[in-house]
């Protein structure tokens, strides 16, 4: 648990820690932030399961400036026997701390329930005070249905049909019909982005329509809007990037069929439309990746670079808005029946310039969150 970083100009700089010992609950599903006053907040969610577990709550620790090490774990959030997961961490521009997270409802993901909380309270103290806390419940209409039903009219060719077995598209579009469904199931994963003009955009992904949604919001979070979805075989847990022209990049998990690649999205409406999703060349395992916008306009993506597992997280760069990803490095590197996992990124680059990592870590004596902090020049150096 120890930490300590000296910022080196010009040298690679890598440097990993467990934010808490291996210990033996299931602990998953992290996000990171700087904080204004230079602390690092962390948050996960941990129980005995995932959505079947009425024990998971929503865990976090702090990183002091200038500690060498992670303070105590406390807990963040709890809605009462219920599972609460897949925490995201935002800092708005009054610098009022976000806490985002699902509360599963009857153990079924389709089932969740978007939450939120909020502090002004959290600089002076080791656990934040929180002052509100509500739901977010989107209101996808028509718009809803008519764009699903169009791109799957356009861009899916089912070869396989039955009249006993409607085909994968027509269930979706069929489900897209029901208002109650179109309402639920939105759940959180990556941190949002703000654009220029304040417009908060915050990725969502739905397990029962095997697609994403952006919330936005125009007014820092008081109201939220649907956008039309991100349509295609399985494009969930969307991260957002946005390139110098103004149109916004998701990339997304493939929860779809073969071949398993990264798939894209693209909006040129600040959020409000978005193209069909397509594969990528980057290989996915079906698992959560990261992308962000550094300081110097380059992008960053965190990601399970396999087809078939997540026994590596690989850190890819792009100098030219993820036209190509030309370097690779890896945080970890197993084979593929050795035990270790490691997923689910969450990204950020400090004041410092310094980028930092948070990801699950499993091996064969148990779970934890770890924390990895690297520079530009680390990724690059092909040591």
């Amino acid at each position: 648990m120890s930490f300590f970083i000296a910022v080196i100009n010009g040298k690679p700089l890598f440097k990993e820690y467990s934010i808490f010992p291996i210990q033996n609950k299931h602990v998953h599903g992290s996000s990171i932030i700087e904080l204004p006053n230079g602390d690092l907040l962390s948050c996960w969610f941990h129980g005995s399961g995932e959505r079947k577990a009425n024990d998971v709550q929503i865990k976090g620790s702090r990183l002091k400036k200038g500690s060498n090490e992670w303070g105590d774990v406390f807990d963040m959030a709890d809605t009462p026997s219920l599972p609460d997961c897949n925490p995201v961490l935002w800092i708005d521009k009054n610098d009022k701390l976000w806490l985002f997270w699902i509360a599963v409802r009857a153990n079924q993901w389709e089932n969740s329930m978007l939450r939120y909380r909020t502090s002004i309270n959290y600089l002076n103290k080791e656990i934040p005070t929180w002052n509100w806390q509500d739901n977010i419940i989107l209101q996808p209409g028509e718009k809803f249905r008519e764009t699903i039903e169009l791109a799957f009219e356009q861009y899916v060719d089912e070869p396989m049909w039955a009249e006993y077995a409607l085909p994968y598209s027509k269930l979706i579009i069929e489900a897209s019909k029901d208002p109650e469904k179109r309402q639920k199931g939105w759940m959180t994963r990556i941190h949002p982005i703000s654009l220029k003009s304040g417009r908060v955009l915050l990725p969502l992904y739905s397990d029962g329509y095997n697609i994403s949604i952006v919330a936005i919001s125009d007014d820092n979070g008081k109201h939220w809007k649907a956008s039309n979805p991100i349509v295609g075989l399985g494009p969930i847990q969307p991260s957002l990037v946005q390139k110098q022209n103004g149109h916004i990049v998701a990339y997304m998990r493939d929860s779809g069929d073969d071949p398993k690649r990264i798939l894209k999205s693209v909006s040129k409406d600040n959020g409000e439309t978005w193209s069909f999703a397509i594969d990528t060349k980057i290989p996915n395992p079906s698992s959560s990746i990261e992308v962000l916008q550094l300081k110097n306009g380059n992008w960053i993506m965190a990601c399970n670079d396999t087809e078939s597992s997540r026994s590596q997280m690989a850190i890819l760069l792009s100098f030219n808005e993820g036209k190509s990803w030309e370097v690779k490095k890896y945080i970890g590197k197993y084979e593929y029946n050795s035990g270790i996992t490691l997923a689910y990124p969450s990204l950020i680059q400090s004041s410092d310039r310094l980028i930092h990592l948070t990801y699950s870590l499993k091996d064969k004596k148990g779970k934890t969150i770890q924390h990895a902090v690297f520079n530009e020049d680390w990724i690059k150096n092909n040591k």
